[in-house]
């Protein structure tokens, strides 16, 4: 990528040659080591040996050999070199990558024969580093690979591939770059009066801010709907006994999670499962029924419960359509004016008796199911997406993956404000020009064109060893 220099292999100490398993360490068919650096051929050169007689330090780029691993003349495993010659590989770098039988004793084994060789230990991330060391991809794009290994659902994953084709880096790029323009025509016609520079027309800098603006702020907006689909939300289910807290818990779960009989207060501890509703997943916590007792053990489930609701991210709050809104009903809807919330009636497949009405006047998200049935089951998704923000979120557009890019942006966009403040203030150019090399700064930041070293080593830390 253009956007490196030669600068960044001077500020940042690489091993010459490094290596690793890349593929998840367990039994399974194949396993992959990975090795990647100037001597990448070499040293794999020197464990490897092919019937026909071909050394891999012969091959060019994209060519396989069979052969076999050795290590003090005893043959380890048969297997298959793929090499990449640089700049054409993941890294930039010369990169052969070893096929093997899968398996914890293989893998290492040939891991270990090509570290005698000569290759380093790769530090977690440290391919996908070189990657962006060598210019093979920006930093949002190499966040994004872990993003992709890790996502959990066909959102997440669009979102996550979105992000490491370089969907991102487009849209702060384009920000970007409107904004070296303006820096660009403010210096120039500062610096050099005399030259026939166009004079700086104020409604057209202020028009430019307030675009640069907007883009920001809907990064920053879509955000939380994209943190939602990669990491799921913290889910608590509750209601007053025998209202289908636990029904509602095994049909969302898909197996007998939870204890269901006519018998109020059966669930008298947290039982915990992850369920899939739609593209987001929901940590689910289904609780104790909440309400008055006196018997002491119920009592200890109840303040579970309520702790619970304290830190959820979203509260499921079930209710019996059968039956009229009872005290503990109305203390619960109450009790979640300042959470997240979906109001779910229950047992639809029964005369109705519950006041929907006054449930509407405190809660903005009601969807009416049957648990035993599953009627409804569309409703909740579709409530669900809603309330997330996922609903409208397009994740294919490129959005903000982490905190880190998060931060960056939020500073940009201040930084961005200041400078139209300081233009519609009345200030001279120079504060403005100021404010805006500011935002570029943090926009380079973002896309690590101007990264420092530890905001590389924090980026990269999170990695797993052999990616």
């Amino acid at each position: 990528m253009e956007c490196m220099d030669a600068g960044w292999k001077g500020v940042f100490d690489m091993p010459d040659t490094i290596a690793a398993i890349a593929t998840a360490q367990g039994t399974g068919g194949i396993g992959v080591i990975r090795i990647s650096g100037p001597q990448a051929r070499e040293v794999v050169g020197k464990v490897f040996r092919s019937p026909s007689g071909k050394r891999v330090e012969e091959l060019g780029g994209y060519r396989a050999l069979y052969g076999h691993i050795a290590e003090n003349g005893e043959a380890i495993d048969e297997v298959v070199v793929l090499v990449f010659r640089a700049p054409h590989s993941y890294t930039g770098e010369d990169v052969v990558e070893i096929s093997c039988h899968g398996g914890l004793y293989l893998t290492k084994r040939v891991l270990r024969a090509v570290l005698s060789a000569g290759a380093s230990p790769a530090g977690p991330g440290e391919f996908t580093r070189r990657a962006f060391l060598n210019g093979k991809l920006g930093l949002t794009e190499a966040e994004a690979v872990m993003d992709l290994i890790g996502a959990r659902g066909r959102q997440a994953a669009r979102a996550a591939l979105a992000g490491h084709d370089g969907a991102l880096h487009r849209r702060i790029e384009a920000v970007k770059q409107s904004l070296v323009e303006s820096a660009a025509h403010l210096d120039a016609w500062a610096d050099y009066p005399e030259e026939d520079i166009p004079a700086v027309q104020e409604s057209v800098l202020l028009q430019q801010l307030q675009s640069a603006q907007k883009e920001l702020r809907n990064l920053l907006r879509d955000y939380d709907a994209g943190k939602v689909l990669r990491e799921g939300l913290d889910t608590v289910i509750a209601g007053r006994p025998n209202v289908g807290k636990s029904t509602l818990m095994n049909l969302l779960a898909g197996c007998e999670r939870s204890i269901v009989t006519d018998v109020p207060g059966t669930t008298r501890d947290v039982i915990e499962e992850t369920v899939w509703v739609g593209e987001i997943a929901l940590r689910l916590a289904d609780t104790a029924g909440i309400h008055s007792t006196s018997d002491l053990v119920e009592q200890i489930g109840v303040n579970r419960a309520k702790d619970r609701l304290k830190t959820a991210s979203l509260v499921l709050a079930v209710f019996d359509a059968s039956q009229p809104l009872s005290e503990d009903d109305r203390n619960l809807i109450q009790s979640l004016e300042e959470i997240p919330a979906i109001a779910i009636i229950n047992k639809t497949d029964l005369a109705s008796h519950i006041d929907l009405e006054y449930i509407g006047r405190y809660m903005k998200h009601v969807v009416l199911i049957s648990a035993r049935t599953g009627d409804g089951m569309k409703n909740l998704q579709e409530e669900l997406a809603s309330l997330a923000g996922t609903r409208e979120l397009d994740p294919s557009a490129g959005i903000l993956a982490n905190e880190r890019q998060y931060a960056s942006a939020s500073r940009a966009l201040a930084c961005v404000q200041e400078a139209q403040d300081a233009l519609e203030c009345g200030m001279t150019l120079d504060a403005v020009t100021v404010s805006i090399e500011s935002a570029i700064q943090e926009l380079l930041e973002l896309t690590g064109e101007r990264a420092s070293e530890t905001v590389v080593d924090n980026v990269f830390h999170r990695f797993c060893v052999g990616k």
